[in-house]
């Protein structure tokens, strides 16, 4: 069984967001998955099964399958590009709990493959402050945000944000998936953005996630609304650094980057004996 991995919204290895991409022909258990993505120990592992026009996908961090994952989708379609030969120029993902997603391929602008992702927008709402959310972030508390998947808290700039040490233990104890911490980027800026963000994932087993695609189907029409633009440019504050063009296009959010691809190996799993044939 191949297995790939990517550093995903990434302009050159060792940035962006590693992800573990394994290609199947038909569903292994669910525990056996939960196992790999265990084992490979990257935010998330991607597992893809063909599916009408194109495949189904899921996606599993080390503790938990969680329901949408951006930058596993954005890695997929990069190997089905680059690995797999696939035929056109775009690729549709069926996920159980997000609806249909697709990644699109065009050249970039320095002769390499530009990918760009295609994803529901999640709509943030202000709701109920939550001691643990401020608590945790170490920060007074302040306006707070809420989507389909986590809290969001926006700050005043972007050196807060990037001065963050939060406590995972308490940050932990927040109900949702996780805490997306934001702030407008400035001209000045050693990476230029529109806006700029961390997002911390404890209670999924990631205390920061380097780079988070679903996150931003949050945050580019909260920024969008705010600046009154469609075409935002984002970097995630995270050591290894993510960056994003973004665009908000109706009841979808567009952002494009780049992948490259750290490995390529064979999973060897003797345990499963009869189920080889399955791979």
């Amino acid at each position: 069984m191949k297995i790939y991995q990517v550093d995903a919204f990434a302009k050159e290895l060792f940035q962006g967001n590693p992800a573990a991409v394994v290609p199947l022909k038909a569903w292994l258990p669910d525990a056996l998955m939960q196992n790999i993505a265990m084992e490979t120990n990257l935010a998330d592992t991607a597992f893809l099964v063909p599916s009408r026009d194109g495949y189904e996908i899921r996606w599993f961090t080390p503790a938990v399958e969680v329901d949408l994952c951006g930058h596993a989708t954005l890695a997929s379609g990069h190997v089905l590009f680059e690995h797999l030969g696939f035929a056109g120029d775009s690729v549709v993902f069926y996920s159980r709990r997000s609806g249909e997603l697709r990644v699109s391929r065009e050249p970039g602008g320095d002769g390499g493959m530009r990918l760009s992702l295609d994803l529901p927008v999640n709509q943030p709402r202000e709701v109920e402050g939550m001691a643990s959310v401020f608590e945790g972030l170490r920060i007074a508390p302040r306006t707070l945000f809420k989507g389909a998947f986590d809290y969001m808290v926006v700050l005043d700039s972007r050196q807060e944000v990037q001065a963050l040490e939060p406590d995972f233990k308490i940050l932990a104890a927040a109900p949702g998936r996780g805490v997306v911490a934001t702030a407008r980027g400035g001209a000045g800026d050693e990476d230029r953005a529109d806006f700029v963000s961390r997002c911390f994932f404890p209670r999924s087993g990631i205390d920061e996630d380097p780079v988070t695609g679903s996150a931003h189907t949050m945050l580019v029409p909260y920024w969008a609304g705010l600046l009154g633009k469609t075409r935002l440019s984002a970097v995630q504050l995270s050591r290894r650094r993510g960056y994003l063009d973004c665009l908000l296009a109706g009841d979808r959010v567009r952002m494009s980057g780049y992948a490259k691809t750290f490995l390529t190996g064979e999973l060897c799993l003797p345990e499963m004996g009869e189920q080889k044939s399955r791979l």
